[in-house]
């Protein structure tokens, strides 16, 4: 039908002015039929282009290709096993190498095998009349042989008859081996090339010997794929370092001779290369994620360090996704009868990537941890803390600058407990710090005295340091809190601490994010023994937080995944075992959680007297010595005069930095609270003291009334 149809719209019947409108639908245009040919063809592009059959084309094309791979494999085999080829390729490695003592030795066995190979030539010559020889003597003697057996049967059953018994029974038995040669023969000369394509294949498909196209996904994805020579010489070679590319290459297939014997380590393996002559250990350092993805791994999952043989890296391959996998809980959680000795022991840290357990030493030694942030800082520092704090010796003065509580345990534990983020908590986390300068003075004064004097540990802990050294607030004197300056209190008093404090046993924990020179000065984090480093940003910041040598040495905090490899620590410290060679090693801590912090944390509360907790530095007011003295005493029986004095110069360090046992006794006279002797030490009895406060309170009432 030609005609258009038309079709008539009204207004609805509510519309006081009905319209009609005219609206001409045109004559559907005839589509022509889509040819046959057309069809078939994109049915046929569908099916060749489905998953299905290209995993089965490749399927194919791999067994067939084994195949081939395995005959090339076999006959190299073959080639070596009877020419020098492989003694050549190993003496052209060595000179590569620029070993030319092992060149020679190669050399000279390689001229041992062609003089070997052309004796048995020359003895082919021979052996067709000497093994003609040789069966004649054989057959002769063996006829002989049988004929006398026949002759001992002949005279043994009178019967003349059996005298040839012994050869027709090896006539007979030749014959039937004859027999069954012939009837066998023919099925396996039919099923030989079979079985010789089977063996092949067999050859073919264990060394993977196809194109990487035809390779299964697992393979192809280097899902599982385990470490060989062969797999890290190749990836060497494809680094895209031209000397090291043309050394391999000279080398022939011989190059896995640069490598030490690949052995397992933890959760992956180790290996040395000996780089040839011309290629430095800096240039393989700087393609590490080159070299991963050779190796068919990730970034993070190769570590590369210089170890103290010349001209040789280290590398460390984890096994794919082992290190995504948690470590297991602290010995401090699992073994509650664990205590701690700061002067001999070692803290449990956590394992290195072998898989060994890390533990490090704290005795005189000044600490620094850093990292972005939320990569685990302060629960790597704390467990190092939770660990000391079962040593009853150990004094805790801590300035958490966060103020997150996550050392609230602390309190009733440690003498100084500060928390928050304000500038208030850091004018008190700095006089916490230039209380620690005087009591290391105390110290050393008394140490010039009496030279065998020996102290008890005092650690102070300022968790999120880069808020001190930022702080704006100055002082009466104007002298700035933060800041890098030798006007910076909160700056020098580190400084003095990490000069001179370790040899009196007064040390300095400090936690920062994210190392800049404005808020991680150089003489700071240069003055830590123990440097540890989480996720960084960039390489410049791994050298300010571990230092040029470990970073040139191969440590790569800022290769760590930040939010993935949380309490991942590169550490350089003399205080935890580092393989000889290295200047670093990296650690993945144990976590340990607040109610498991707790828990370590009663035990070791219960090791000690009771411990009064001060959250806040007293400064600039008038001292009540009698109450200040009774505060530190706390809930104790009893408390060692020199102890009192310490908490005392914790509580007010300008009151009391400066006081001997000789003003806690002018004090204490005639309040009927003077210290006593008791099993040896001068003490101050927690009762006598309420009793003079109680005395004197009672007294100014008196008198007041």
């Amino acid at each position: 039908m030609s005609e258009n149809v038309v079709s008539l719209h009204k207004n609805p019947p509510t519309d006081p002015n009905p319209v009609t409108t005219l609206t001409v639908v045109p004559d559907p245009v005839p589509t022509k039929p889509v040819p046959l040919w057309v069809r078939s063809g994109r049915v046929i592009r569908a099916a060749a282009t489905h998953d299905t059959t290209r995993t089965t084309a490749r399927t194919v094309a791999r067994h067939g290709l084994y195949v081939a791979g395995g005959a090339r494999i076999v006959g190299k085999r073959a080639w070596d096993g009877r020419t020098a080829a492989r003694y050549e390729r190993y003496m052209r490695t060595a000179e590569a190498a620029g070993n030319f003592e092992a060149a020679a030795e190669w050399e000279e066995r390689g001229q041992r095998f062609r003089d070997a190979r052309h004796r048995r030539r020359m003895d082919l010559l021979h052996s067709p009349l000497d093994a003609a020889k040789g069966a004649a003597v054989t057959t002769g003697m063996g006829i002989g042989g049988l004929v006398l057996l026949g002759v001992a049967m002949a005279i043994a059953t009178k019967d003349a008859t059996e005298v040839v018994t012994p050869l027709m029974a090896v006539i007979k038995f030749i014959n039937l081996m004859v027999t069954i040669v012939q009837v066998v023969w023919g099925p396996a000369v039919s099923l030989a090339p079979f079985l010789a394509l089977l063996a092949l294949w067999a050859v073919g498909s264990k060394q993977q010997a196809a194109p990487q196209w035809a390779l299964p996904d697992r393979v192809r994805n280097g899902e599982g794929e385990p470490i060989t020579p062969s797999i890290v010489v190749k990836a060497l070679r494809d680094l895209g370092v031209p000397a090291l590319r043309n050394a391999i290459k000279e080398m022939g297939d011989a190059g896995a001779s640069m490598l030490s014997p690949i052995v397992i380590a933890g959760c992956g393996v180790e290996v040395d290369v000996t780089l040839p002559s011309g290629v430095s250990t800096i240039e393989v350092q700087s393609k590490r994620r080159k070299l991963a993805e050779n190796l068919s791994r990730h970034e993070h999952e190769v570590f590369i360090t210089i170890p103290q043989a010349a001209r040789t890296v280290r590398l460390w391959v984890a096994d794919s996704g082992a290190l995504d996998e948690p470590i297991g809980p602290s010995p401090l959680v699992t073994d509650e009868t664990l205590t701690a000795d700061y002067a001999k022991g070692k803290a449990p840290w956590g394992q290195d990537l072998r898989g060994d357990a890390a533990s490090l030493s704290l005795y005189q030694r000044h600490l620094l941890i850093t990292g972005l942030s939320n990569q685990g800082k302060t629960a790597a520092l704390r467990s190092l803390a939770l660990w000391a704090s079962l040593d009853k010796r150990v004094e805790f003065r801590i300035a958490d600058l966060k103020g997150a509580g996550d050392w609230a345990m602390f309190d009733g534990l440690a003498t100084v407990l500060i928390q928050g983020p304000t500038d208030e908590h850091v004018i008190e986390a700095t006089e916490m710090v230039e209380g620690l300068v005087e009591e290391m003075n105390r110290r050393i004064e008394a140490r010039q005295t009496d030279p065998a004097v020996v102290f008890d540990p005092l650690i102070g802990i300022v968790d999120e340091a880069q808020v001190a050294f930022m702080c704006p607030a100055v002082d009466a004197d104007k002298r700035p809190y933060g800041g890098s300056k030798a006007t910076s209190r909160y700056f020098m008093a580190v400084r003095k601490v990490h000069n001179q404090g370790r040899v009196v046993d007064v040390l300095m924990y400090e936690g920062t994010q994210d190392p800049t020179d404005q808020n991680l000065p150089k003489l700071v984090r240069e003055g830590a023994h123990t440097r540890a480093s989480l996720a960084l940003g960039t390489e410049s910041q791994a050298v300010m937080a571990l230092g040029e040598k470990a970073v040139n040495g191969g440590a790569a905090p800022h290769l760590l995944r930040q939010g993935l490899d949380k309490g991942t620590l590169v550490v350089a410290s003399d205080g935890i075992a580092i393989p000889k060679g290295q200047s670093s090693i990296t650690v993945r801590t144990h976590f340990i959680g607040d109610e498991d912090a707790v828990a370590i944390t009663d035990r070791a509360k219960a090791l000690r007297n009771s411990v009064t907790t001060l959250h806040v530095v007293e400064r600039g007011e008038e001292r009540d010595p009698l109450a200040d003295i009774a505060a530190v005493i706390g809930d104790a029986p009893r408390l060692r005069t020199q102890d009192v004095i310490k908490r005392l110069s914790a509580l007010d360090g300008d009151a009391y930095g400066d006081w001997s046992p000789g003003d806690l006794t002018r004090v204490l006279d005639g309040t009927g609270a003077e210290p006593y002797k008791s099993d040896g030490r001068m003490v101050v009895g927690r009762d006598q003291i309420t009793r003079a406060l109680a005395h004197r309170d009672t007294e100014d009432s008196a008198s007041g009334a």
